[in-house]
């Protein structure tokens, strides 16, 4: 019995060190359940956020191509954006806190400086600087919300159902939204300057066929019901307004404020997907409390 001793010791200290790793397993998972609401809410500024600036590259480009009844709404988009900033630079902060952070209170300064600076700058920008600086910003927020869709929120999801909402929720759609977006603000100016140029005729070209691909992995990853149904008839009407009349050798025969608003209630459905997803992704959470009989404190 005495032989048995040395290997009994050992043993018994790496059963205790299983059982401490197991219990600390348990404390992040209930801890990343209570965060959940935290964490979407913060996900949704950032998405609110993505909405504000894409409008704003709309607006702001058509107004730059010559449309001066874009001015006004265009100012009013700045300062919805000023209003917007505090909330996420919080969210920032609190994430911040965390280990291995999405995003810091850093980021959202230098984020807010490039901000102003665009904004000093704009009356000076060509249409497609104008584009491509905004794309700038935009793809730095998508970049922050993948990052804690990843890390927050996909990291719970027990089943593929829910899976497909959480991808959907931070990446695919917001990503989808930004095609569209993009499209969104080269068409505009196409159709205010009643030209389409052969470097934004092949933009356009590429931005509807991704949008069109994307919307089809979204569909497959979750089923929205009617606002998928919507969202599909809403994008495939503007691809075809691209399409039949924008691209023809007939010419540019849509204007510009209608081109805008299809494109508009287009990047809406999708903007209503994304919040079904979240709502999807919430009804689907974890239970907080203790786990294989644990108590986790």
């Amino acid at each position: 019995m005495s032989t048995l001793i040395p290997w009994l010791i050992p043993s018994a200290s790496f059963a205790l060190l299983l059982l401490s790793v197991w219990k600390r397993r348990l404390r992040r998972i209930a801890q990343s359940a209570k965060d959940i609401p935290q964490n979407l809410k913060a996900c949704k500024l950032l998405v609110a956020l993505i909405s504000h600036l894409q409008l704003h590259r709309g607006m702001s480009t058509t107004w730059l191509s010559g449309d001066a009844t874009f001015k006004q709404r265009m100012l009013g988009k700045q300062m919805q954006i000023a209003e917007l900033l505090p909330e996420i630079v919080a969210a920032a902060r609190r994430e911040g806190n965390q280990s291995c952070p999405c995003l810091t209170g850093n980021d959202l300064a230098l984020f807010s400086f490039r901000w102003k600076c665009l904004l000093d700058e704009l009356p000076r920008l060509t249409p497609e600087q104008n584009i491509a600086q905004h794309g700038q910003m935009v793809n730095r927020v998508l970049e922050w919300l993948a990052a804690l869709g990843e890390a927050r929120i996909e990291s719970l999801t027990h089943d593929a159902k829910t899976l497909g909402a959480a991808r959907n929720f931070a990446h695919r759609l917001p990503l989808l939204t930004e095609c569209l977006g993009q499209a969104r603000a080269i068409g505009s100016s196409v159709a205010a300057r009643r030209a389409c140029t052969p470097v934004a005729r092949v933009r356009l070209m590429f931005l509807i066929g991704r949008a069109e691909s994307l919307l089809e992995q979204a569909m497959a990853a979750h089923d929205g019901g009617q606002i998928t149904r919507q969202t599909q008839q809403a994008v495939q009407a503007m691809a075809a307004t691209v399409r039949t009349r924008m691209l023809l050798s007939s010419g540019v025969v849509v204007s510009s404020s209608d081109y805008f608003a299809q494109a508009t209630q287009a990047i809406d459905r999708v903007f209503d997907w994304i919040k079904l997803c979240g709502e999807d992704v919430v009804a689907a959470a974890p239970p907080v409390q203790s786990t294989a009989g644990f108590k986790v404190c």
